[in-house]
């Protein structure tokens, strides 16, 4: 075969300094080079793929548990923990979490590349127990609170490498939708959160009621399942052959693709041999700091890992969490009696929406889908903001000074769930299928970047909400958080490129022109055939 030749003499090529690099050809041509090396996309995938990111997504039911559990928590805590909260006391245990996450997300990428994808994950589920029983036992703020800083490392881990893992694991017909599912799983285990939360809500008297413990302590159990079941799952394959472990790749290529040939799983490793030495001869061995350093002087790099970053940062400074964290309470405060059931709704639009992205994100791409639903959330936020302006609020004690909840209520909720529908079909998950923007080289260190600007504007919403609802109004909370949508979009138009159907060796190309949206457009319309092998795949495969 022509390719087993051109194969062969690819993998004589050693990519030590630039010049050697240039000895290869124009960008164009690796790029096409890679898609052939890549052939072996174009096989069905086995079922056992699906099942591995099934396992892998239960890592985003923990983060979605712990984001759903606090709303309801919150107003059914009473003086569990010795007195009734102060609004500065419901931020800080609700965005000391976000904290852990960010600390956890940083210690995940020390260590997801010296040792795998799985091991980070495993501790990641250990620490989550260990946070979780003590939230249950807490009898002091303290307490409480050490334990939601606990569990938000465990978070942070799972959030950070769940989403990687399964990114380097998936075919590139399913990358999208996998990752999509793992973000299915978060709405999943914030809708169960809030129904559990509002089913302790009525149990007993809810100044004494005990609770809402039960509703902390369920969160354990996916932990313990993930830990048990990711025994079954094998290591990235990428990691694999960055470890020189290649024929065990070859297994695990072999398991995810049972119809490819031995030549097509050979022309795979070899795709991922030349991505990783094309950057960089020693990736496993360099340090945190060396990794950081090629992200920040490597331009393309940078503005790969750049846009994924930005893309997360509007997914949560776009008020989304504020939602999560204090639905129950937003809507005590714009006058629902049953706040704890009203919330359940949007929890379950978020995960019905998350379902409708995991149909589209490959079909229609991801650029498409975001300015859409970037476009839609800032209208929501604009709507909602002037809804605010009609409610009676007391500014000092947030509460409602009216009996009734009035058209702007009504309003404000419809506008809500709009929000909450174009946020979960888009940015949603659209902020971790980033991690398919960082090249190889720098993806365990990129993604963590991704992940800590996930939890640290989560922290800024987590620990600003209720502040900025009294210093600058309810109104101009929801405005800001619009106006942020608006800048998202403005970057999306001009600087998010379109990979989908992509093979994640082939990527990295785009950012080495410019933000590469013109030059993702053509690569996409000259592997056209390409493109629809790995985007019109059935499920079942």
């Amino acid at each position: 075969m022509a390719s087993d030749t051109k194969t062969s003499s690819m993998k004589e090529i050693k990519f030590d300094d630039a010049e050697k690099i240039e000895k290869i050809g124009s960008a164009q041509d690796r790029a096409n080079e890679i898609a052939e090396l890549s052939g072996i996309e174009a096989t069905a995938a086995s079922k056992a793929a699906w099942l591995i990111s099934i396992v892998v997504s239960l890592g985003g039911l923990l983060f979605g548990y712990d984001t759903g559990y606090i709303s309801s928590v919150l107003v059914t805590i009473g003086t569990s923990l010795g007195h009734t909260l102060s609004s500065s006391e419901q931020e800080l245990v609700t965005s000391l979490t976000s904290g852990g996450a960010l600390v956890g997300a940083v210690g995940a990428g020390f260590t997801a590349d010296r040792f795998g994808r799985k091991m980070p994950i495993w501790c990641a589920c250990v620490i989550f127990v260990i946070g979780t029983v003590l939230q249950t036992a807490a009898f002091t703020v303290s307490q409480f609170a050490v334990g939601r800083f606990v569990v938000g490392l465990g978070v942070g881990s799972a959030a950070m490498v769940c989403p990687l893992y399964i990114s380097e694991l998936a075919p590139a017909k399913y990358r999208g939708r996998m990752i999509a599912f793992n973000n299915m799983s978060v709405t999943f285990g914030q809708l169960l959160a809030s129904a559990i939360g509002a089913g302790f809500a009525k149990a007993g008297n809810p100044a004494t009621s005990q609770a809402w413990r039960a509703t902390v302590g369920t969160g354990a159990a996916p932990a313990i399942a993930l830990g048990g079941l990711l025994f079954l799952c094998p290591e990235s394959p990428r990691q694999l052959v960055a470890h020189d472990k290649s024929e065990e790749a070859m297994k695990v290529l072999n398991r995810i693709y049972p119809t490819s040939t031995e030549e097509q799983r050979r022309g795979k490793i070899d795709s991922i041999e030349m991505s990783i030495q094309e950057a960089t001869q020693t990736m496993v061995d360099d340090s945190i700091w060396m990794s950081l350093r090629r992200i920040f002087t490597t331009p393309a790099t940078g503005r790969a890992v750049l846009t994924a970053c930005l893309i997360m940062a509007v997914s949560q400074l776009g008020g989304f969490n504020t939602l999560m964290y204090y639905s129950a309470t937003l809507f005590k405060i714009v006058g629902f009696n049953n706040a704890t059931a009203v919330a359940i709704t949007v929890s379950g639009t978020n995960w019905v929406f998350s379902m409708v992205n995991l149909v589209l994100v490959d079909k229609f791409g991801r650029r498409a889908i975001l300015l859409v639903t970037v476009l839609g959330m800032a209208i929501c936020l604009l709507i909602a903001a002037v809804s605010f302006h009609f409610i009676p609020i007391n500014l000092s004690t947030l509460e409602l000074e009216s009996d009734t909840v009035g058209w702007p209520g009504i309003v404000l909720l419809v506008t809500i769930i709009c929000y909450v529908a174009f946020f979960s079909s888009g940015v949603a998950t659209m902020g971790w299928i980033g991690t398919e923007l960082i090249p190889l080289e720098v993806r365990a260190v990129g993604t963590m970047l991704n992940t800590v600007t996930c939890w640290s504007t989560n922290i800024i919403i987590a620990s600003t909400f209720l502040s900025m609802m009294k210093g600058i109004t309810p109104s101009g909370a929801f405005g800001f958080y619009c106006g942020i949508c608006v800048a998202g979009w403005i970057f999306i138009i001009f600087c998010y490129p379109e990979c989908k159907g992509m093979p994640l060796e082939a990527i990295r190309e785009v950012f080495a022109h410019g933000f590469g949206v013109k030059y993702s457009k053509q690569w996409q319309r000259e592997n056209k055939h390409f493109v629809k092998l790995n985007t019109q795949q059935s499920f079942t495969h």
